[in-house]
């Protein structure tokens, strides 16, 4: 995604871990505090899925995917939402899943943070929509990152593959394309809503 903005001439603002950390209310807390710059685009892009069946789900782990899936992106789109409407015009942009639409085992603290992304992000639409600021939602499906081939064995790959009606897992690069769209001004009249990119995986 940074790429793809970089490459049609933004410039980008990428705190690293150490810098803020979203894990933690108090670290988001101090970047916004200290970070001055004027924005007109924000994507939150951040994920944490420790899978655990519903019974098996501690109250901190828990927790800590609300934090870092829902709570962060709402510090941030609040905080940096009024350099937007200082200019009447912005695009917040949350990453979400479809996992916040359909179901999956042992993806109940996932699924439940993706979710109130979803409503997050209709709620910021309404919100923010007077003042200039359009705010959707991308859920991709099956991505061929890290993160999917962690938590899904060789053979559950191939599987996922043919359950998906493009036949193949997404690319990173598909899912940029999208979040461009929607932080560039073609976006214009596109509020409120959470764009399913998963290769008609939902369809079935």
């Amino acid at each position: 995604m940074a790429r793809r903005l970089a490459g049609e001439g933004a410039r980008l603002v990428t705190p690293s871990r150490a810098e803020m950390d979203l894990a933690s209310p108090a670290s988001v807390a101090s970047w916004l505090g200290a970070f001055r710059e004027p924005v007109d685009v924000l994507v939150n892009n951040a994920g944490f899925n420790k899978l655990a069946g519903s019974g098996e789900v501690s109250p901190a782990d828990f927790a800590a995917t609300l934090q870092v899936n829902l709570m962060a992106p709402l510090q941030l789109s609040a905080g940096l939402a009024e350099r937007m409407k200082e200019k009447r015009w912005g695009r917040i942009v949350n990453v979400s899943s479809i996992w916040s639409l359909v179901a999956r085992e042992r993806r109940a603290s996932y699924a439940a943070a993706k979710a109130g992304l979803n409503g997050l992000t209709r709620a910021l639409a309404v919100e923010l929509g007077p003042y200039g600021i359009n705010v959707n939602a991308v859920a991709p499906g099956y991505i061929d990152t890290e993160l999917t081939r962690k938590n899904n064995s060789p053979a559950e790959i191939e599987a996922i593959e043919r359950s998906i009606p493009l036949g193949r897992l997404g690319l990173a690069e598909e899912v940029a394309s999208m979040v461009a769209f929607l932080c560039s001004a073609e976006s214009s009249y596109l509020t409120g809503q959470t764009l399913v990119v998963d290769g008609g995986y939902t369809c079935r």
